[in-house]
C-alpha cells in the first residue's frame, strides 16, 4: 500500500478497525505508526507498526526492510478530517503535502 492508496481508503469512508484488522494491528495499541520503505518517495510502500515494536525510532528495519518513521494514525486522522468536506485537494495532492510535511518534520 503507498501513501496515495491509504489517502483514499480513509477519504472514503474506510474505518480504522476495518484497516487494522485487514492488517492484524492491534486496534488497541498505545500508537500504530506509518512508515515509509527507503527510499522514501510517493511511491514507497507503507509499512504500519505498533509503537511498542518501532520504539518510536525514526528508522526501524522489518523483515530486511529498512523503512523511515512518518507520522503516525493521530497526525494523519486529524488531517483527513480537516479535509474531509473539501474537494480542494485530490488524493494524490493530499498525499504529496502529508509525506512533504513528514520529510521537511524529520
Amino acid at each position: 500500500m503507498k501513501l496515495i492508496d491509504l489517502v483514499s481508503y480513509f477519504r472514503s469512508g474506510g474505518t480504522f478497525e476495518g484497516f487494522c484488522s485487514a492488517r492484524a494491528l492491534n486496534v488497541d495499541s498505545e500508537v500504530i505508526e506509518i512508515y515509509a520503505q527507503k527510499p522514501v518517495s510517493l511511491n514507497s510502500e507503507l509499512g504500519f507498526f505498533p509503537i511498542e515494536e518501532t520504539g518510536g525510532r525514526i528508522e526501524f528495519q522489518s523483515k530486511g526492510s529498512q523503512y523511515q518513521n512518518l507520522f503516525d494514525f493521530f497526525y494523519f486522522f486529524d488531517v483527513i478530517e480537516d479535509l474531509k468536506e473539501s474537494s480542494i485537494l485530490g488524493n494524490k495532492e493530499l498525499a504529496q503535502q502529508l509525506l512533504s510535511h513528514a520529510l521537511k518534520d524529520a
